[in-house]
């Protein structure tokens, strides 16, 4: 699927061209399925353009699964048939990617490539707002903002393994019910309900010690009344714009934090070291089926544009998936 303009769904096209060149230190990937992700909507409008020099072929995608096809000279921890996931800078949208190795992981036993590509950039994703950005604890309370979707319905999974109390914002009766399934405690339908106060009730007037949100302008100053003293909100997407006012003496007063993240933007060194921490944290969880991608769709490649769409619409719950190629 490359991109030669910007704009609506349908820009999304398929074209025939040469298979990626690898490196040294590079895996070549046959691809089986792929991950949709809100950031390809805004890469497809010209909004989120991928790191470094403009690519040859622009392809969207940042996560995928599938099998190694070659390896580079200096790769050590694969060989070609072994089954991968992997996180990327883009081109996931492709029959083939390359990807230094470091950014390659195995996929556990039991778990098909289908389910595999809607691991990498919604838990890894989640993980890094929950630990390294909040660094949340035990018995600590946590709100994340969208519950079901893929990162949400993620770091609600990550949140509940943690032993963190969960509070949630959806859009609907339906996923306000799913989302308690997957560890939510409470969940508060937005259009309906006003988040600060259901999650100033539900925690007994103490505020929540960390916020997750993927809307900005609009919930920043909700967000950070519903912190307690010392909390921190975790800025991991600004749907609802990315300029907003806040109240600094009120943030000086009750010493709260606002951190950002994001993670195709950072250095190969800085993402390679998360994409490991994540691992070994969380490939037990993932072989015994305690943390898994939830699926909403499938699409065939060739329909890309419409599960563009159907992102758009707000309707999944859960991953959105490309099947690539049956492996």
């Amino acid at each position: 699927m490359v991109l030669r303009e910007f704009g609506e769904p349908d820009v999304l096209r398929v074209e025939n061209i040469p298979n990626p060149d690898w490196g040294r230190e590079d895996i070549l990937i046959r691809v089986v399925a792929a991950g949709v992700n809100r950031a390809d909507l805004l890469e497809r409008m010209g909004l989120y353009p991928p790191p470094g020099p403009a690519p040859l072929y622009h392809i969207p995608g940042l996560e995928c699964a599938g099998v190694v096809d070659q390896v580079g000279k200096n790769v050590t921890r694969f060989r070609p048939g072994d089954r991968v996931m992997a996180l990327l800078n883009g081109e996931a949208y492709a029959q083939y990617v390359a990807c230094p190795q470091d950014n390659a992981w195995l996929i556990p036993p039991g778990l098909d490539e289908t389910q595999a590509a809607g691991i990498p950039e919604a838990f890894i994703t989640a993980y890094d707002a929950l630990v390294d950005k909040a660094g949340l604890k035990m018995g600590q309370r946590v709100l994340i903002h969208a519950g079901a979707g893929g990162v949400g319905s993620a770091a609600i999974q990550l949140a509940r393994q943690m032993g963190l109390r969960v509070a949630t914002t959806v859009g609907s009766v339906d996923k306000a019910r799913y989302v308690k399934t997957i560890g939510a405690e409470l969940a508060v339908n937005y259009h309906e309900q006003d988040f600060v106060q259901e999650v100033r009730a539900w925690s007994g007037s103490q505020g929540v010690d960390a916020v997750l949100d993927f809307v900005g302008k609009s919930y920043l100053a909700r967000n950070l009344a519903v912190l307690r003293t010392g909390g921190i909100a975790v800025i991991i997407g600004t749907l609802g714009g990315a300029q907003g006012e806040i109240d600094l003496g009120e943030l000086l007063k009750r010493r709260l934090t606002i951190r950002g993240t994001a993670l195709r933007s950072r250095p190969s060194y800085d993402k390679m070291h998360l994409i490991q921490e994540f691992q070994q944290a969380t490939a037990s969880f993932f072989e015994t089926g305690q943390l898994r991608a939830v699926i909403d769709r499938v699409f065939p490649l060739s329909e890309a544009p419409e599960a563009h769409r159907y992102m758009a619409s707000n309707q999944n719950i859960g991953k959105i998936i490309l099947q690539v190629s049956q492996d």
